[in-house]
């Protein structure tokens, strides 16, 4: 937990400084500066960190995952026996297990605490998916918990709201001045507020690539996670079942980033994608598999 904050804390004053340091080279009045920088990180890590915190309430709302409180069955007592010996093996608190009712093959885990999350996999899955694959997709879950992505990744984000929020502004009042002949950039109307907003979907779009990009990086651990918990075997022939569906994604988006099935796209869409292609995630594996034999 103090790792947590002080990375918090450290990537807050990363924030400020660089922004500060950009604006001042911008030449951005000294006494507007602190209160744009306040409130740009006020709203850029608000959003972020009240999705983090309310992520286990919202993914259940929106997948409809019912939380076994009693297994009723075998499969639900393998599905909680699985979570707890993997919890356990990779020295976390044991998370909620659940099942959401949905055709493809797929699964996530969120939560704000490592100690104190939610995994939830899909009844495709259960469908689809021998035990051998489906415990190598319960390790991947749990690896994303263990390394705290879900911290990581809403850090991340404030990180690149904050940035979007001061640069539009300061660009956009460059622009306005520019524009309406005042080299003091004083003049604030309604031009000044369309090219701030254009500025912020621009600006916008280049952060999520650069969170994207994390994202595809974090699937690789996680997966090395999975072949750590379950076996490298079968994580890879988890990954090939995968390969074999064709039923879309119907994760909700404040959860698909930490499914074990995403996207698919062509050209500058894969700029997008949480997920690497499978062929690249398996690709990675047998190189890993290679190195240590």
């Amino acid at each position: 937990m103090f790792t947590r904050v002080a990375l918090f804390l450290a990537t807050n004053l990363a924030v400020l400084v660089l922004a500060g340091f950009v604006m001042s080279l911008l030449g951005v009045n000294p006494n507007q500066m602190g209160g744009l920088l306040v409130m740009a990180a006020v709203f850029g890590f608000g959003g972020s960190l009240i999705s983090l915190l309310t992520s286990k309430w919202m993914a259940k709302r929106a997948t409809g995952a019912q939380v076994i409180e009693q297994p009723r069955n075998d499969l639900e007592r393998w599905l909680v026996a699985t979570v707890k010996r993997q919890a356990q093996a990779a020295g976390i608190g044991m998370p909620e297990v659940a099942v959401y009712d949905a055709p493809e093959i797929n699964a996530f885990a969120t939560g704000a605490n490592r100690n104190n999350a939610l995994v939830a996999v899909s009844t495709g899955l259960l469908r689809s998916m021998n035990q051998d694959e489906a415990e190598a997709v319960l390790g991947h879950e749990i690896s994303h918990v263990a390394n705290g992505d879900m911290v990581t990744m809403a850090l991340l984000q404030g990180v690149l709201n904050t940035f979007v929020i001061v640069l539009a502004r300061v660009v956009g009042g460059i622009v306005d001045g520019f524009l309406s002949g005042n080299r003091e950039g004083g003049g604030r109307g309604f031009g000044y507020y369309i090219i701030v907003m254009v500025l912020e979907v621009v600006f916008g779009l280049f952060a999520t690539m650069i969170a994207m990009w994390f994202s595809r990086r974090r699937e690789f651990r996680a997966d090395h996670g999975g072949a750590t918990l379950a076996g490298r075997q079968k994580m890879i022939a988890a990954l090939e079942r995968l390969g074999r569906q064709h039923s879309p994604s119907t994760l909700p988006a404040q959860v698909e980033a930490f499914g074990i099935a995403g996207g698919i796209g062509q050209g500058m869409k894969k700029l997008f994608l949480s997920h690497p292609p499978l062929e690249q995630r398996i690709a990675a594996l047998r190189a890993q598999q290679g190195t240590m034999a």
